[in-house]
């Protein structure tokens, strides 16, 4: 299979002076009703070669694991709605801003913890900080997805947590298949990995910096999958 990189992004960068290669893989539109290893076996293993690192999509893994809550499900209530109204935007959606994923935000971490996260992030941006509100409010609140139908309709219409046990995941991976694995929260405004092998420790600010304009681009590219190789220079 030949692999093309996704429209504005490289395949080839140097980072501390090496070159890598972050190959995107394409897949089908990926469900609940789909497997981990099955996907691994079609779409990764005849690409990888010995010594890559195969890079999980956070929302993939999420679905995987069925981490999905329905729209059809959600009762939206006025506190909810109401403090979904004073959060801001990002270019890439409304995050808690939309009121869906804010009451998934109450359901999860309770209506008095989002009160105190709410109230002391107010506060706190007056002094310029940001990100309060999510690490106040934990319960992995700042990994809520979905919602958002931009890139495929079937998001419009469920929420998407935070995966589980990333890094047992990456482990079990690694071993079944020898190759390193990790899970990844990545956008054009940065990334966070949520969970790796334990022969990744340690190189986790590298594999951000190679991943750092988001090589899985953040439209209906439909590769929620990048191979990273390092390359002779």
């Amino acid at each position: 299979m030949e692999l093309a990189a996704n429209p504005g992004k490289k395949i080839i960068i140097e980072v501390d002076g090496i070159k890598w290669a972050r190959y995107p893989i394409k897949t089908h539109f990926i469900t609940e009703k789909d497997n981990l290893d099955e996907i691994i076996k079609k779409y990764v293993l005849p690409n990888a070669q010995k010594g890559d690192i195969i890079c999980l999509g956070q929302k993939i893994v999420s679905i995987l694991q069925g981490l999905i809550i329905y729209k059809k499900d959600l009762k939206v209530g006025w506190w909810a709605n109401f403090l979904s109204k004073f959060v801001k935007k990002t270019p890439y959606g409304f995050s808690v801003g939309n009121p869906l994923k804010m009451q998934i935000a109450i359901n999860l971490a309770g209506l008095p913890r989002i009160l105190f996260a709410a109230v002391v992030a107010g506060i706190s941006k007056i002094f310029g900080f940001s990100g309060v509100f999510y690490r106040l409010a934990g319960h992995q609140i700042s990994q809520i997805d979905g919602f958002y139908a931009e890139a495929f309709p079937q998001y419009g219409e469920m929420g998407i947590l935070g995966p589980k046990n990333c890094n047992e995941l990456c482990e079990n991976l690694q071993k079944k298949y020898n190759h390193s694995f990790l899970v990844i929260d990545i956008n054009d405004l940065g990334g966070n990995i949520l969970g790796c092998s334990k022969d990744l420790t340690g190189k986790e600010g590298l594999i951000l910096k190679i991943l750092k304009d988001n090589p899985a681009g953040q439209s209906n590219q439909q590769t929620p999958i990048i191979i990273l190789r390092q390359l002779c220079n």
